[in-house]
């Protein structure tokens, strides 16, 4: 991989050296570029994740990139409580330390709420907030507790509620009360929580859903007020910003990078965009196929 292909991020060089930093879900999509952005500021990583394949893939693009970096991969299902505590027991083995925590993984599929069934709904809210507590927690015990440290919890874009998505939404609202709480509890470690709200951004997660979901998230993008679908970049950044000193006094916080989707309004026509700005930083990043711009 060539230098003009390296991460092109608006953070300095060195922003994390001598840092380890846990990202969750780190195989695919955000966490990918999460992990990326991480490298070329030159923390060390521990990637989690269900499948071995993918985190040994994502490695393999940073070692490329950059082959100073330490990166390791740790297949781990976060719904698992032994499981997580010994993933976070092994990732302090290895590295030494645990600076800062990405609670990335999750997951969801549509439904209106009368069809989710029991099994469905338990799925979801352990993926999206059992298994961020259970990773917050650890690290917290394990490390963050005598030696202080950030956790940046990636929730949703559930303002207003999340239609088709209800066990997602309950989740993911658990998971910013998580993040309030545990900001006032932990911040006399020295340990600070904040959360980001992703609203429509153009990731490989979309792949995931059916084909007439598709043809509506075609659509969708042009009912927020910035008219466009958001980078991978663009959320990675805000997520480097609070795990980095320039948010030593931010804590207990959400950022929403959302495009300001809740602030649309059926009393309000949109005119026409024209002069949106996009930032693109990754240089792996590809757009879902089905979607013509970002």
């Amino acid at each position: 991989m060539s230098k003009s292909t390296r991460y092109d991020s608006v953070f300095r060089p060195g922003l994390f050296s001598g840092q380890t930093i846990l990202v969750t879900g780190g195989g695919s999509g955000l966490g990918r570029c999460i992990a990326h952005e991480l490298a070329s500021l030159g923390a060390a990583l521990a990637l989690l994740g269900r499948k071995q394949e993918k985190l040994d893939k994502v490695a393999a693009e940073i070692g490329e990139a950059y082959p100073e970096a330490r990166v390791t991969g740790h297949s781990c299902d976060i719904r698992e409580e032994e499981r997580v505590k010994a993933t976070v027991a092994e990732v302090l083995a290895v590295h030494g330390r645990i600076d800062g925590l990405v609670n990335n993984a999750g997951g969801q599929f549509r439904s209106p709420a009368e069809a989710i069934t029991l099994n469905g709904w338990e799925a979801v809210v352990k993926s999206n907030l059992t298994g961020g507590f259970l990773m917050s927690r650890e690290c917290y015990l394990q490390r963050m507790r005598d030696h202080g440290g950030a956790i940046v919890n990636i929730i949703a874009d559930m303002i207003n509620g999340m239609p088709c998505m209800a066990h997602s939404g309950a989740a993911r609202a658990g998971m910013l009360n998580l993040t309030e709480t545990t900001a006032c509890e932990w911040g006399c470690s020295g340990v600070r929580v904040n959360a980001v709200a992703p609203g429509w951004i153009a990731s490989s997660g979309f792949e995931t859903y059916g084909q007439e979901f598709k043809d509506r998230l075609q659509r969708l993008s042009k009912s927020a007020p910035l008219q466009r679908y958001g980078t991978e970049a663009e959320l990675s950044a805000a997520v480097v910003f609070l795990l980095s000193d320039a948010a030593a006094y931010i804590t207990g916080s959400c950022i929403r990078v959302d495009g300001g989707a809740p602030n649309g309004r059926q009393t309000w026509t949109l005119a026409p965009q024209k002069r949106t700005k996009i930032y693109q930083g990754f240089p792996l990043y590809q757009l879902p196929s089905f979607l013509k711009s970002v």
